[in-house]
């Protein structure tokens, strides 16, 4: 499936945050968990900057996909990242902020590693989102570097967790599985 994509905006204040009137879903997960890889996968090119170290993303970008009518809202990661105490300060007052002046934004994509159990900095993510009213589509990156035997019990674990009807989809940017399965994450979600 071939989708333009591109930056829009990129904002690091969280007075200059953008109110949209389309729809939106943000991705949101730990530093270094492959959110770009993803937007890039998605994109197929380099719309995002991807870095081996955590903390690459520290703006709120927001990626229009216009022939979908929708919006992915690229977050900061939350977790170990190698910049200052005051700029990792910022990326809460950010999210917030993109919250707040945003309303069409109501799902949000859940990244979480595959070779990792979850954390509490994740389940603490899971429950910020649900006290704020959005729906949480979590999706597993990274497969291509996990055991299946592992992937599966991760899948199960949130699957427990975050009470879903079936484990979340396993993504790889690397191979390209489970991106048909994100592509009809953001299909459900464009206006009727």
């Amino acid at each position: 499936m071939q989708i333009n994509i591109a930056l829009e905006h990129t904002v690091y204040d969280p007075e200059k945050m953008p109110r949209i009137q389309t729809p939106q879903i943000a991705l949101a997960g730990r530093s270094n968990v492959g959110k770009s890889s993803l937007i890039n996968s998605l994109g197929q090119g380099r719309l995002a900057q991807v870095s081996s170290h955590p903390g690459k993303t520290r703006s709120v970008n927001f990626y229009h996909l216009s022939d979908m009518g929708l919006y992915l809202v690229d977050l900061p990661g939350y977790g170990y990242a190698a910049r200052s105490k005051r700029e990792r300060d910022m990326w809460p007052l950010l999210v917030e902020s993109c919250l707040q002046k945003n309303p069409l934004l109501t799902q949000v994509i859940m990244v979480l590693d595959s070779r990792i159990p979850p954390q509490s900095l994740d389940t603490r993510l899971a429950e910020y989102l649900e006290q704020k009213g959005l729906d949480i589509l979590p999706i597993l990156t990274k497969t291509d570097k996990a055991k299946m035997s592992q992937r599966s019990r991760i899948q199960k674990t949130w699957q427990r967790l975050l009470n879903l009807p079936e484990p979340p989809p396993l993504l790889s940017a690397k191979t390209g599985l489970g991106k048909e399965a994100l592509w009809r994450m953001l299909r459900q979600a464009c206006p009727q």
